[in-house]
């Protein structure tokens, strides 16, 4: 399953590439997980301004309204010219004036979703609870130790849920707790401050080296 990291390097791939492109064409394959939520002829004409992320999601921000795209567990999603027909399991495709972007998702979990803002229900949904950005500055050791004193639960499935910290994903959340020296099953309350930093810390390593990496092998 692509984690912050992957999705991350998956962002960096195109971001440049597809600033400024102009919407000419928008194809749907199979059903993914969530509907586009408007008809794709709506997208045509628009301009892809910028590519963001949130979590695990890629944000392409448009000329009126924005994209949200997750990879689920099988996706990817590349950028270029000269493809071959779409195959079947290609169920997004967009042709803009400086290439075209395709998700390919065989478990068709992915999904592609329009929000005419970052504020609109529909994006608000997904991404409303959604915690802070661990390779951002917002991310406060303090803060982050304030968070887990909140939390009654098992470290891990903190770290998992997202709430407290975003995308540290199962095998690095194993990576991070294990270079912090804490058992995955301590309860996050139960951590100490001078623990706690060695924990924010690791999350920061691992997923900085993640994405330097290339992401998962």
């Amino acid at each position: 399953m692509p984690e912050l990291p992957e999705v991350e390097v998956t962002r960096l791939s195109f971001a440049d590439r597809i600033a400024g492109a102009r919407i000419e064409a928008v194809a749907m394959g199979k059903p993914l997980r969530w509907p586009l939520g408007c008809s794709p002829q709506q997208l045509v004409g628009q301009r892809v301004l910028a590519v963001r992320r949130r979590g695990k999601y890629l944000l392409l921000d448009l000329s009126e309204g924005l994209l949200l795209i997750h990879l689920g567990m099988s996706g990817s999603v590349i950028f270029g010219t000269g493809f071959p027909l779409p195959g079947k399991h290609d169920h997004f495709e967009m042709v803009t004036s400086l290439g075209t972007l395709r998700l390919n998702d065989p478990r068709r979990f992915g999904a592609v979703v329009y929000a005419h803002s970052e504020t609109d229900p529909v994006a608000h949904k997904l991404l409303g609870r959604l915690g802070v950005e661990p390779l951002s500055e917002a991310f406060d050791a303090t803060l982050f130790h304030q968070a887990l004193r909140l939390r009654q639960t098992a470290i891990k499935q903190v770290l998992l849920g997202g709430e407290a910290v975003v995308g540290v994903g199962n095998i690095y959340a194993s990576e991070v707790l294990f270079l912090a020296g804490i058992r995955p099953t301590t309860k996050a309350c139960r951590i100490s401050k001078p623990r706690s930093v060695l924990l924010h810390r690791a999350i920061q390593q691992v997923l900085t080296q993640a994405v330097t990496k290339g992401g998962a092998p």
